[in-house]
């Protein structure tokens, strides 16, 4: 295969064991140049660019990586806001409590204790950089509620535009201060050294410009911050680059993920058809927080009496709320009434949304938003400790491709950009402290040399929109053993397809983003459906309707899966709710 341009995959030693083995990597011409860094950062959203910027403050020489420009991730598309205990009479107490009961039994409570501890003084850092929130009147923040926070303690920019600002203030922020970025790149893959540590990462760039085509950021430490996958269901409130690079590259290197199967669907996305795909628009929470209701088309207010919240209970609540009516009434959406708010409060408060909607024909002042769940956030991820230290050493994660064990079976509205602060400030702190203990720039990594093995096999593009059908229907809201079994066999034919034509005739779909971003989505997919197959019970945003009940006895423990070197998958449970240890930390003690 090396004739033909396509790279094998990396040999790595096993960290335990010091045993040579080849881990699947995908197929790619040979690097045709390379940089040398401290830090490599994949990812350009609110958790990739503030461990930039912390990482540059340190003196650490840095590179960004990211797949788009610079504003273009998932940050910019949040609407509600940021969670932190910054209100008068709000402790982090009260956020740990919220955090918690959203999490279904799931959460790592030292790892929300952190984030709620450290959140309010990593929210008046960003304000700092030049992030500016709405204030009161009286020149206070001004703080909404939403979805099951007790309290109004989400501060917004903008009114319903606050990821916008903060992106803004970030890449600002990174511009200034002259932190070197390299666009418009899809990462490929983790390199590693000879004792399997992180050496860096390989990535394409796509265009003309200073780098073009296959190249290599050579650094000791690498931070994936790649954002969510909302692009392996058919609708998602995620944008197009959202394709699960980061987790899929993870689990080639060898690290665990765990909690795939909890996808949060948010609730109330603009209904535009049933045969809408890709990317849809939001109708944020805080249009809920300020006093929306969601009816049926009789005007009902389907809610009440199902949660002491009504159209504020946790998101997974909400979202099955309204599929439940939609089932029995055999519609297709419900209705989100805010026509009440007036047309003053729609455009000062919410200009993005009704902006939206009315760019599809549609005048929430006057009329009712037709809306319905779609897939919006990945609560799990690549396992990490507190530091955001994964289970391969030198990769870190944070933002939503990690699992923190923050949020357990289901996400608490507006706590990720909080998470994606916390945590990228926290491993930043790690990769200082280390650089400090060994000497700024004293290694410098050194990548194994390709070992001799089959190339993984690629996808055609066309396959994308089969794995996105098939996780619709058969992992989406609702599932079943039924549902997720259908699934799992068609997931699998696409695996095999690709996998006996490569060990048969050497062929694979031509190298290139599409098909990269395609043999990614499959990865990322069949985990997922293992997940939730293995998952025999009701939690948080994992709804089965063959076990409509929690089982705290069996299952108040994590899923956790590891890509195996011949791409089986290796799942296993943990003991307790509590995450164990990294093998870093392990190594520490």
């Amino acid at each position: 295969m090396t004739s033909t341009g396509i790279r094998p995959p990396v040999a790595h030693h096993h960290p335990r064991t010091g045993a040579l083995r080849a881990r699947p990597h995908l197929p790619a011409p040979a690097p045709g140049w390379s940089i040398d860094a401290d830090v490599v950062v994949v990812g350009s959203g609110v958790a990739g660019l503030t461990a930039a910027l912390r990482c540059e403050a340190a003196g650490l020489r840095t590179v960004v990586v990211t797949k788009a420009r610079l504003d273009d991730g998932s940050t910019r598309w949040a609407q509600g806001g940021i969670a932190a205990a910054l209100g008068e009479g709000d402790t982090p107490e009260q956020h740990q409590d919220d955090t918690l009961v959203a999490g279904a039994g799931l959460c790592d409570e030292e790892a929300v204790r952190l984030l709620v501890t450290e959140g309010p003084d990593a929210v008046r850092r960003l304000i700092a950089t030049g992030a500016h929130f709405d204030e009161s009147e009286e020149g206070g923040l001004e703080l909404t509620r939403e979805g099951g926070h007790h309290r109004r303690r989400i501060a917004h920019a903008g009114g319903d535009a606050t990821g916008a600002e903060i992106s803004r203030a970030l890449v600002e922020a990174v511009r200034a201060r002259g932190v070197r970025t390299v666009e418009n790149a899809l990462v490929l893959d983790l390199l590693t050294d000879a004792d399997g540590r992180t050496a860096g990462v390989t990535l394409h760039v796509m265009g003309e410009g200073q780098h073009d085509g296959v190249g290599a950021v050579h650094a000791p430490a690498v931070v994936l911050a790649t954002g969510g996958m909302g692009q392996v269901f058919s609708a998602t409130t995620n944008p197009s680059v959202s394709t699960g690079d980061g987790v899929a590259l993870a689990l080639r290197a060898g690290a665990e993920v765990s909690d795939l199967e909890f996808v949060q669907f948010h609730p109330t996305v603009l209904f535009l058809g049933a045969d809408a795909e890709g990317q849809q628009p939001l109708v944020s929470e805080a249009v809920r927080g300020e006093g929306a209701h969601l009816v049926d088309a009789d005007g009902t207010r389907f809610m009440v009496g199902q949660h002491e919240l009504a159209e504020l209970a946790p998101r997974d609540i909400v979202a099955k709320g309204i599929m439940r009516r939609m089932q029995e009434q055999g519609a297709e959406h419900m209705y989100l009434d805010a026509r009440h708010f007036g047309a003053h409060m729609w455009e000062h408060r919410f200009p993005t949304i009704l902006a939206a909607c009315r760019a599809h024909g549609l005048d929430p002042v006057t009329e009712p938003i037709p809306v319905a769940p779609a897939a919006h956030y990945a609560s799990g991820g690549v396992r990490t400790d507190s530091h955001g230290r994964t289970t391969v050493p030198g990769l870190y994660a944070c933002g939503e491709v990690a699992c923190t064990g923050v949020h357990g079976a289901n996400r608490l509205a507006s706590n990720s950009l909080l998470e994606g602060l916390v945590y990228a400030e926290r491993i930043v702190a790690d990769i200082a402290a280390a650089h400090a203990e060994n000497g700024l720039h004293a290694r410098v990594p050194q990548p194994v040399p390709h070992a001799e093995q089959p190339a993984h096999p690629l996808l055609a593009p066309e396959i994308r929109f089969a794995i996105q059908r098939t996780m619709t229907e058969g992992a989406g809201v609702l599932r079943s053993e039924a549902s997720l079994a259908t699934a799992a066999a068609a997931l699998d034919r696409l695996h095999a397809q690709a996998r006996d034509a490569l060990a048969e005739n050497g062929k694979t779909a031509e190298p290139g983003v599409d098909t990269w971003e395609t043999t990614n989505l499959l990865c990322v997919a069949r985990v997922l459906v293992a997940a939730a197959r293995l998952r025999e019970e009701t939690r948080g945003c994992h709804w089965r309707e063959d076990r409509a009940e929690r089982d705290d006895t069996a299952w108040r423990r994590h899923i956790v899966v590891r890509l195996n070197p011949d791409r089986t998958l290796a799942v296993h449970t943990t003991d307790t709710a509590d995450f164990p240890p990294t093998r870093q930390h392990q190594q520490e003690q």
